[in-house]
């Protein structure tokens, strides 16, 4: 005899809780993704636009840090 319909385990909905362990952050960007997208492309490993955003900041907070 099969297991009953109570014995499936069911499948959890949504975003898995181990991914992305950092604090997300929503930011609107209009007028400045066609520039974003140029420095991205510009880049030798061509890095995903949250990539490129976390490096463009490190790189703000290092030259101010001067």
């Amino acid at each position: 005899m099969g297991k009953s319909i109570r014995d499936i385990a069911k499948k959890k909905r949504g975003r898995p809780k181990s991914t992305g362990l950092g604090t997300g952050i929503l930011v609107r960007m209009h007028d400045q993704l066609r520039a974003l997208d140029a420095w991205r492309n510009r880049q030798d490993d061509k890095p995903s636009r949250p990539e490129a955003i976390r490096r463009l900041v490190e790189i703000g907070l290092q030259s101010s840090r001067k």
